[in-house]
């Protein structure tokens, strides 16, 4: 792959300014963009064929490509790589945007996941794309477990948290539940995972009901192990994933041939259990990262962007991403500093919450 740096430095001013303009235009418009409408926006006088032979010469570089004959140029990914990493002119988040986003916190939520979903809602709209948000893992220990009976093949299992946060699953109890085995069930969990993270009552209840297995009956050590099934990868990625604005990505593909990319991308983001690599993507480096098309291992299929910043907690722990996925020609310098403001003010939340 070639040095874009070094392509980027080796270019002459001329050829610097071409390249901006055409990336420029197409991110703006998303159509290709001809020699004769540069030369009404060049900062010299040159004439279209001079500005030809200039695309010639990036076209050559791998930088621009020509989707039809008569037609201007677009950039290429690796094009659209270079644009990023030397020429792209980041903005500040607009006053409306922050205002936005500050908003969408401002009311109390009954939980982490509530308050994530108004953000990543918030993000999509100013942004136009899908937003991605990762929540944190909890590592609360557990104050109590309680179960509730919605019908003879519906319960509920609720967690209540340290911290003060509340969890709930909907699970499939055992044939023939009673009210006796709910109770033995439920008090037997709190008993054992007063104290306790998530991760440690799994471990402590497979010990447990191995010893005690004569004390439970049979029906509550039932009610138990589906109980706690329903948390079988509690934190694990593909249920800490809050995705909002799918319809936004449909939009921006309209009747073009990008439509079929984007029912790919519909699928890349129902089908979860590829999730951990965001976070990964997020980990490997503080601040907003952006990945074009096929850098993007998350979403290579769908020819689509990422940019992802990760969220910190107080300790300046990484606990969760949000990111916004878009078309290739997303508005770059728009987008990272909202990412980046996102990010921070969700790593704010998150520690405040921590605090209380």
């Amino acid at each position: 792959m070639p040095d874009s740096p070094r392509l980027l430095a080796e270019m002459n001013e001329r050829s610097r300014e071409v390249f901006r303009r055409v990336v420029e235009g197409y991110l703006d418009s998303g159509d290709p963009v001809g020699s004769r409408t540069l030369t009404r926006t060049m900062s010299e006088k040159v004439s279209a064929a001079t500005i030809r032979n200039v695309m010639q010469d990036l076209e050559y570089l791998g930088l621009l490509d020509h989707p039809h004959v008569s037609a201007g140029r677009v950039p290429t990914q690796l094009g659209l790589r270079m644009f990023v990493d030397g020429l792209l002119e980041v903005g500040t988040v607009a006053e409306s945007d922050r205002e936005k986003l500050d908003a969408s916190t401002a009311t109390e939520a009954p939980d982490v996941a509530t308050l994530l979903d108004r953000v990543g809602s918030t993000l999509s709209g100013i942004t136009r794309g899908a937003s991605l948000v990762l929540a944190p893992k909890s590592e609360a220990p557990i104050r109590h477990i309680e179960f509730v009976s919605l019908g003879p093949d519906r319960a509920l299992v609720v967690l209540v948290f340290a911290d003060g946060h509340v969890e709930n699953r909907l699970f499939t109890p055992p044939p023939g539940l009673t009210p006796s085995a709910l109770r033995e069930a439920a008090n037997f969990l709190s008993a054992l995972a007063q104290g306790k993270t998530l991760g440690d009552l799994r471990q402590a209840m497979a010990q447990d009901i191995a010893r005690r297995r004569q004390e439970l009956d049979s029906l509550a050590q039932s009610l138990v192990e589906r109980g706690l099934a329903v948390w079988e990868n509690p934190g694990e990625q593909s249920e800490r994933l809050i995705v909002r604005g799918r319809a936004n990505l449909i939009d921006a593909a309209g009747d073009s041939p990008d439509f079929e990319r984007v029912r790919q991308l519909f699928d890349d983001l129902e089908r979860t259990r590829d999730i951990a690599e965001f976070l990964d993507l997020a980990e490997a480096g503080e601040g907003v990262r952006i990945f074009i098309g096929s850098e993007n291992k998350l979403f290579s299929l769908s020819g689509s962007s990422l940019v992802v910043s990760p969220y910190m907690n107080a300790d300046r722990k990484i606990i969760g991403a949000v990111g916004v996925i878009g078309p290739t020609r997303l508005n770059y310098g728009r987008i990272v500093p909202i990412v980046d403001y996102t990010a921070q003010l969700v790593g704010r939340l998150m520690s405040g919450r921590g605090k209380g």
